[in-house]
């Protein structure tokens, strides 16, 4: 019984893959994929987004803004807080600092993060954190305004081993995609060595960075096993026990989707 911990359901051409988001669904429960969280970028998205995944039991929601749409959202507290209270959402984010592109509005996305931080410390929410080209910044905004208790998730990680291991003394958990079964993912393998199973997420970031073998096709849930396989040949464990504990996990850290 996998779980993918991210997902943008609401971002994959399932015309393009010939299927409809039933048969997605369908796709990943076959291959043992019982829980998804469906995760927002866009509050302006956000409802399209609730309303297309309410059928389907297995999926859960998260409410935030992307780093990189913060100039065309600033943070909005009040709408933010709305989106929050819709039924099956059980986390906030995604949210977070990224500097890969430009440091045009890192203004703006620390602005955002922080109040993203703020309110999901206050509902006792976890936080899902993305972070790119910004270590230290993310490092930081979390011991300043984050809450250990509720803590949070650094989701497709790719970032150095002493980042994971800050996160990990701050309580929050690592979660890895399918760039760990690139070729060229060597060093993130080694994080994945180094970061203990029970702190550790897996997810597919549907629809992109589908896993080997699937590489350069549209990601989607059921790839999910793909990157717990690979899990499991890190740590030399078998693929039904990193199921079993990052499942345990993520019911750990996402308490309002258990059951």
């Amino acid at each position: 019984m996998y779980v993918d911990s991210h997902c943008h359901l609401d971002r994959i051409n399932i015309e393009k893959l010939n299927t409809s988001l039933a048969g997605l669904v369908d796709a990943a429960v076959e291959r043992g994929v019982h829980k998804m969280l469906c995760v927002s970028i866009d509050l302006e998205q956000f409802e399209q987004m609730a309303t297309s995944v309410a059928p389907f039991s297995q999926v859960y929601l998260s409410a935030g803004v992307h780093p990189l749409h913060v100039d065309e959202q600033p943070y909005d507290e009040q709408r933010l807080r709305q989106a929050v209270s819709r039924n099956r959402v059980v986390a906030i984010g995604e949210t977070g600092l990224d500097y890969y592109y430009s440091k045009d509005h890192i203004e703006a996305q620390h602005e955002s993060f922080a109040g993203h931080l703020r309110l999901a410390g206050e509902l006792g929410l976890p936080v899902i954190v993305h972070t790119r080209d910004a270590r230290e910044d993310t490092l930081k905004l979390i011991d300043q305004y984050g809450n250990p208790e509720s803590a949070g998730v650094l989701h497709c990680f790719t970032e150095s081993k002493e980042m994971a291991m800050a996160a990990l003394e701050m309580n929050y958990m690592i979660s890895f995609s399918g760039i760990i079964t690139f070729k060229n993912a060597e060093e993130l393998r080694e994080v994945v060595r180094a970061v203990p199973l029970d702190k550790l997420l897996i997810e597919t970031d549907s629809p992109y960075l589908a896993p080997v073998p699937y590489r350069g096709k549209q990601n989607q849930p059921a790839y999910v096993v793909e990157v717990a396989q690979c899990v499991a040949d890190l740590k030399g464990v078998s693929v039904e026990e990193v199921a079993e504990v990052t499942q345990n996990n993520f019911n750990r850290l996402f308490s309002r989707a258990q059951g």
